[in-house]
């Protein structure tokens, strides 16, 4: 039995949903800033009823341009009977002036987010590009400069990746089970469970795993 306009947006949306990491229609929902039923809306052919500010935050959200959302849900023929309500009055230019429009909107966005993300970055790190320069410098003319005080420089790294919510796991020297999950075993060999130091920390973002991180077997004493 052929599938339903609404199963086969509804399979392409949870398709989506996969590869953007998102667990269910609620969590995108939340994400992208719109209600289920604009999603609900999309599964039911109806994208030409939900607005353009939510498409975009939509894409944005799933990771994908908005030509690429467009044309996953809606058909040529769709395109020209729902989004072209009055097409028989417009021409080809028009049409083409609106979808420049539509492409000027999204790279005035990214250009914006883009902006507003190296303005936040470069601030909480100010500190550390003004005085690194004169460290290396100083570093350079005196090898024995404690390296101490070059620690209290690189503090405004940490709060950058702090501010980006990427959190280390572990510390240099900890001792615990290893779990291959979380731990990159670089030498001697461990079965779960076994003591392991961790040589290298790692680092996640939220529940994402970025870098695992380094462990080696600890030696037992006999």
């Amino acid at each position: 039995m052929k599938e339903s306009i609404y199963q086969q947006n509804s399979n392409k949306l949870t398709v989506l949903l996969e590869k953007a990491g998102f667990q269910n229609r609620q969590e995108l929902s939340k994400i992208a800033g719109i209600s289920q039923w604009q999603l609900t809306r999309i599964e039911y052919g109806l994208m030409h009823r939900v607005a353009l500010e939510n498409l975009l935050s939509l894409s944005a959200a799933l990771k994908i341009s908005l030509e690429q959302l467009i044309t996953t849900f809606v058909s040529q023929s769709q395109y020209l009977e729902n989004w072209q309500p009055q097409a028989e009055q417009r021409n080809l230019a028009a049409e083409n002036q609106e979808y420049q429009r539509l492409q000027n909107t999204i790279e005035q966005q990214k250009e914006t987010l883009e902006s507003e993300f190296r303005n936040a970055s470069l601030q909480v790190i100010e500190s550390w590009l003004l005085q690194w320069p004169t460290a290396v410098a100083a570093i350079a003319k005196n090898p024995e400069l404690p390296a101490k005080r070059l620690l209290l420089l690189m503090k405004p790294i940490e709060e950058l990746i702090s501010y980006w919510g990427v959190e280390a796991i572990y510390t240099v020297g900890e001792e615990l089970p290893y779990d291959p999950q979380w731990h990159e075993l670089i030498k001697g060999d461990a079965d779960l469970g076994d003591m392991v130091q961790v040589r290298y920390v790692g680092y996640k973002q939220g529940e994402k795993i970025l870098y695992k991180a380094k462990v080696s077997t600890v030696e037992i004493e006999n």
